[in-house]
């Protein structure tokens, strides 16, 4: 479990809206994140998903976030759009396990949900629960994630 105090960006489109701000304010609440940046939309706006997953994904790549929560109608536009700049692995969550292995055997930094697709009670424990989890270096994981990010330091350049 996690002893770290996240900085952590979340954001949406119009269709994740109504979680985005839920989201928030749990966050904004918890005593493990120092810092949480709202990356939009607003009530009533329009951005389209792409627009805020390469955003967030660029705050995280630069180092200024360490991880972020994207939301969109089913979350997997803004997990394709966040893993589109090099040095993030965003994905999907819907479910307690596969929030945990996003972590720990895949040391995701974003994950997203669909606010067509969870409910919002489950949505807000994927959340919590992902708060504390840490990856670890030291795991038979790291390999396997640096396959990825060797391939992709190859292939950016």
């Amino acid at each position: 479990m996690s002893t770290q105090r996240w900085r952590i960006g979340v954001g949406s489109d119009d269709a994740g809206y109504e979680y985005k701000a839920t989201l928030l304010a749990d966050l904004d609440a918890d005593p493990r994140v120092e810092l949480v940046e709202d990356f939009g939309v607003g009530a009533g706006e329009t951005t389209s998903y792409p627009e805020i997953g390469l955003a967030v994904g660029e705050a995280v790549a630069d180092g200024r976030l360490d991880r972020a929560v994207l939301i969109c109608g089913t979350g997997i536009g803004m997990a394709i759009s966040a893993n589109k700049v090099p040095g993030v692995r965003a994905t999907t969550v819907h479910d307690s396990y596969s929030c945990e292995r996003s972590v720990l055997s895949n040391d995701c930094q974003i994950i997203a949900l669909g606010q067509r697709v969870v409910g919002i009670e489950l949505a807000r424990r994927l959340v919590r629960e992902w708060l504390g989890y840490e990856f670890d270096p030291a795991s038979p994981s790291n390999a396997k994630v640096g396959v990825i990010s060797d391939y992709e330091q190859r292939t950016s350049a």
